[in-house]
């Protein structure tokens, strides 16, 4: 019995705290807070001062890629194997329509020549034109040999590193000349980031920062598809200042622009070509994310 009376003569007093509290807060005006928002508001605040109070340097960087224009070479097995397929579909096909207007026309003659031929066989295209088939073929042969396909391999271009237009066949990507500290080094195109815009906008940013560009570029993704992070030198290192994050974020290429310049800060290289100007810890890095196709 003592249980039941207890929660009776509790009730009238939770009854008037919620009154009281919602006199009180009647009266004062102010509205209540839930702790939801509370710690949403202090996550938020936490954020901007984490981010304000950051050592590292935010940096986003393109990596600009050119596809293939032509197609490869064949290597010696895709030779072999193109060479059977062809095998294949000869002795399996059957005779196109030119080939049967060929053996028609064979016959025709064969015809002609033996002594049972009669005119009165062909006497309804005796004021039509005759155009045998081995006509046409003596025409198209005079065409291919007029035509002249443009060649493959230019070596004048192709030793052009400024040049879009050089190794067709191969995929290329963009290195910038930039100025890293007191040196110019060849690095992917990157910018620092600006408060209130995405890495990706820096990223295009960084892109329309080259001087007499004018490339297009199609960004593939929101999402950055590496990270490249050093430090600085421990003579200018402070604690407000430990280093830079880079954050690379891949394109394509759609709109070359005008020519670039022979004195040019940029080149475009072949993947094989990249070591050969990067650092081997940014070449390490970016070695992850391109792809050569």
């Amino acid at each position: 019995m003592a249980a039941p009376f207890r929660r009776m003569a509790s009730r009238p007093l939770l009854q008037l705290l919620s009154c009281f509290s919602r006199t009180a807060t009647r009266n004062t005006g102010f509205r209540q807070f839930s702790s939801t928002s509370l710690c949403r508001a202090t996550l938020q605040t936490d954020c901007v001062t984490e981010r304000a109070s950051s050592p590292w340097t935010l940096m986003a960087a393109v990596c600009l890629q050119r596809l293939p224009v032509i197609s490869a070479d064949d290597t010696p097995i895709e030779q072999q194997f193109r060479q059977l397929m062809q095998q294949m579909e000869l002795e399996k096909s059957l005779f196109s329509d030119h080939e049967i207007g060929l053996l028609e026309d064979a016959e025709r003659l064969r015809r002609k020549q033996s002594n049972s031929y009669e005119s009165d066989e062909e006497e309804d295209s005796r004021n039509q034109d005759i155009v045998l088939t081995q006509d046409l073929e003596d025409s198209w042969e005079q065409k291919l040999k007029s035509f002249e396909p443009a060649p493959r391999v230019r070596a004048d271009v192709d030793k052009d590193l400024t040049s879009v237009e050089r190794c067709l066949a191969d995929s290329l990507v963009l290195l910038a000349e930039q100025q890293v500290g007191s040196e110019k080094l060849w690095l992917l195109p990157h910018i620092q980031w600006q408060e209130g815009e995405t890495l990706r906008q820096t990223a295009e940013r960084a892109l329309a920062s080259l001087p007499a560009a004018g490339f297009k570029a199609t960004f593939l993704s929101n999402a950055p598809c590496g990270v490249y992070k050093y430090k600085l030198p421990k003579a200018v290192r402070t604690e407000s200042s430990v280093g830079t994050k880079v954050f690379f974020f891949r394109a394509i290429l759609s709109d070359s622009g005008p020519p670039a310049a022979p004195n040019s800060s940029f080149v475009w290289l072949k993947k094989s070509e990249l070591q050969q100007y990067l650092k081997p810890a940014y070449m390490t890095k970016v070695d992850r994310f391109i792809l050569d196709l």
